[in-house]
């Protein structure tokens, strides 16, 4: 397993394979594009395809097709996380040996009845911790399930500033593994990060309350810490966030060609940049490094929106 590099700066794009790239998707791409080339670093292409059930055939190729077509050309191999299984199990394993997880036997019926917080979280409501003295010991077991403490985590986001909160409140202990054998999302992308020595993660802003999740992982494993920045959302015309089927940039779809200078132009824009007019006519790689050239972190948007074309 690899490591972050503390001179290399190494940030990453990590799309779904389960439906065609957005222009939030563009957006997140383009931002962590400019910041770890603005730095001479290294950007790196992961795919993370860990929900087979919901991958749609041949999205792979069609990503990275489209992340070509805007001159978005990653450093070194694609990486995918159904190649890391191995390394999932081992975290797992360690995080066993020190008793940090626990079997849950719990349905999700009986979590939302036994829970106390009245207002579910994003990723419903936290895990009231019925199973972590061992629980009903006749049930199959539903899950593994890290234990969390009470101490708050913090980390300060390079767009958004300070950060905290109290995994109990948020989450409670929550899922690494599931009873099928899978690994959770948090768990994988925390060993992907590591295996991959990103040291720069940029991404959108509806990531931002699973971050301290990303980062007791990280505390708890020894892994050092990638420095954070979330980005504005691209919203639809009434402020909700862009899903699987809206603004689609896809070549399988057919709504791409001659589009991608206007697009990744528009991208600029939301990003808080003011590209010239006559930028317009020059190829998608001469317009990026326009934008890795004039970057700026300051000048990020407090807010997202939708993308003005």
């Amino acid at each position: 397993m690899g490591s972050n590099s503390d001179h290399l700066v190494v940030g990453r794009f990590a799309p779904s394979p389960t439906g065609a790239l957005h222009t939030g998707s563009l957006v997140a791409a383009v931002g962590s594009y400019l910041m770890a080339k603005q730095a001479e670093g290294r950007w790196l292409l992961r795919l993370d395809d860990l929900d087979t059930q919901r991958q749609l055939p041949g999205m792979d190729d069609d990503i990275m097709r489209v992340l070509e077509s805007f001159g978005l050309l990653w450093d070194g191999e694609v990486a995918c996380q159904s190649r890391n299984r191995g390394e999932y199990l081992s975290t797992f394993e360690t995080l066993q040996r020190d008793g940090m997880t626990y079997p849950c036997r719990c349905s999700r019926k009986e979590i939302a009845r036994s829970a106390s917080a009245p207002h579910p979280g994003d990723d419903g409501v936290p895990y009231p911790g019925s199973c972590r003295g061992g629980g009903k010991r006749d049930s199959p077991i539903r899950s593994w399930r890290v234990r969390v403490s009470e101490e708050e985590v913090c980390f300060s986001d390079l767009r958004k500033g300070r950060f905290c909160q109290k995994l109990p409140l948020v989450s409670g202990d929550f899922i690494v593994r599931r009873s099928d054998g899978e690994f959770a999302y948090q768990l994988a992308v925390v060993v992907d990060d590591y295996a991959a020595g990103v040291n720069q993660v940029v991404r959108g802003e509806d990531l931002l309350a699973s971050t301290p999740r990303q980062i007791y992982l990280q505390r708890l494993l020894g892994f050092p810490q990638p420095e954070y920045c979330h980005l504005p959302l691209v919203t639809g015309i009434d402020g909700t966030k862009l899903s699987k089927r809206d603004h689609l940039i896809s070549h399988g779809v057919g709504n791409l060609a001659g589009r991608e200078q206007t697009l990744l132009l528009a991208s600029l824009r939301f990003l808080g940049l003011n590209p010239p007019p006559d930028l317009a006519g020059y190829s998608c790689s001469d317009i990026l490094q326009w934008g890795v050239t004039h970057f700026d972190l300051l000048r990020l948007p407090a807010h997202g929106g939708e993308l003005v074309v």
